[in-house]
């Protein structure tokens, strides 16, 4: 689910969590939701976690409209939280919404989305490497 990529400036982009979604995503037939989660815009994991620790979660932990690179710590620190509802092998990592363009417009750079993959990379065999 993206709210928007269309700008860098985080006030212009749709903001809200997904509590008023819940019920549509209960109706859904579906194995796993990919939820953008790396900017305040999307509020509480908590409020998907009591809903939906049922199904994985696509946890987006990079955002994709800022050139800063998000440290892997940070990203283990998001995960972290959803462990809190969400089963270890039910949660998988990816950046909000893609590095997708819209209407030609790239919102980041190719270099910039590489070190956005290698910290998220670096996170993820952290959380592998002290599963227990």
């Amino acid at each position: 689910m993206c709210r928007g990529n269309w700008s860098r400036k985080e006030e212009v982009l749709l903001s809200g969590d997904y509590e008023p979604l819940i019920p549509a995503f209960l109706d859904m037939q579906v194995d796993q939701f990919v939820l953008e989660y790396a900017t305040p815009r999307a509020g509480e994991i908590a409020i998907i976690g009591k809903a939906l620790a049922h199904k994985e979660i696509g946890l987006g932990v990079c955002n994709p409209r800022t050139s800063a690179v998000e440290a892997p710590e940070d990203i283990v620190g998001r995960v972290r939280e959803a462990l809190r509802y969400f089963r270890p092998e039910a949660i998988f990592l990816n950046p909000d919404c893609g590095f997708g363009c819209f209407a030609q417009r790239c919102v980041n750079d190719a270099e910039t989305a590489i070190r956005k993959l290698q910290s998220m990379v670096a996170a993820a065999r952290y959380l592998n490497d002290n599963a227990n």
